[in-house]
């Protein structure tokens, strides 16, 4: 349930470069977006198939780490992977035009990842799977487990879909709306974080009842876990925000350069009628003087 679906993700992305850069030599798949796919695949299979994996349902912290690595490290990769970008020139024009197209242009895709819609998943299925009995069925039941983790990237992919803005999406956002996306964000998980760490009482019984006799207390690993999703949250926000304020700089160098560029003539223009003016009047005053 894991590790097939990550090789076939991997096998059909490089087969997908493959193609493209095939038939597109001198506009190939960046490099970058090939590393960030394979890495975020790589964080999902280090998060669900690694030792990692075997201490989710004993300790709250562990089972933290596995809930950061999934929202915050898998997710904004596999977006800067630009994955969609990739299907549309690999697809055949046909194809592209009958089933892809429609698919990003229907409604349910227009409703599901307008900003307003997926900042709200995001943070309220946080929201929900820390605080409902969902988080304790999921410790129960490996397949409300499975779901539970589904759910996190699901909604992790929709939230940093228009943050990254590496795929075309119907409701596409400025530089500075994204900064104000991603912004708003940070708060909230800070918030929640810092509700699980302050929490004076176990708030999962299930942990109580596991009646663990090694590594920290319940209250503690509680704390931990508060604490890895407050301060790992803040970092990746924060590394978030600060790439997409360099990317705002770096659109608005480029605006300004081809502005000037397209008022580059005019000034041309200006300057050489400027010039034959001079010339007209010197050579007027020249005149004036020879006759006096």
């Amino acid at each position: 349930t894991v590790v097939l679906p990550l090789v076939l993700a991997a096998t059909g992305y490089l087969w997908a470069v493959r193609s493209v850069d095939a038939a597109h030599p001198h506009t190939r798949v960046p490099l970058r977006r090939i590393v960030a796919w394979l890495a975020g695949l790589a964080v999902i299979e280090l998060a669900l198939q690694s030792p990692i994996e075997a201490y989710d349902t004993t300790l709250f912290s562990d089972h933290m780490v596995q809930h950061v690595l999934l929202t915050m490290v898998a997710a904004p990769l596999l977006a800067l992977g630009a994955p969609i970008t990739l299907l549309l020139r690999f697809a055949q024009p046909d194809t592209r035009r009958r089933w892809i197209l429609p698919v990003l242009h229907s409604r349910v895709v227009k409703a599901i990842s307008f900003p307003v819609v997926t900042w709200i998943l995001f943070a309220g299925y946080m929201w929900v799977s820390h605080f409902s009995a969902l988080y304790e069925l999921s410790l129960e039941s490996p397949l409300i487990h499975q779901a539970e983790h589904a759910g996190f990237l699901v909604t992790a992919l929709l939230f940093w879909w228009p943050a990254v803005a590496a795929d075309p999406s119907p409701w596409r956002m400025r530089h500075p709306n994204r900064l104000v996306y991603t912004f708003l964000q940070m708060p909230q998980n800070t918030f929640l974080g810092l509700t699980i760490y302050s929490a004076t009482v176990p708030l999962y019984p299930y942990y109580v009842n596991l009646a663990r006799t090694w590594g920290p207390s319940v209250i503690d690993d509680q704390q931990i876990a508060g604490g890895i999703m407050w301060i790992a949250g803040d970092v990746v926000f924060m590394t978030a925000i600060m790439l997409i304020l360099r990317g705002l700089l770096r659109n608005e160098e480029r605006e300004a350069a081809a502005s000037d560029a397209r008022v580059a003539p005019e000034l041309a223009a200006i300057r050489e009628r400027e010039a034959r003016l001079a010339e007209r009047l010197a050579s007027e005053r020249g005149r004036g003087s020879g006759v006096g």
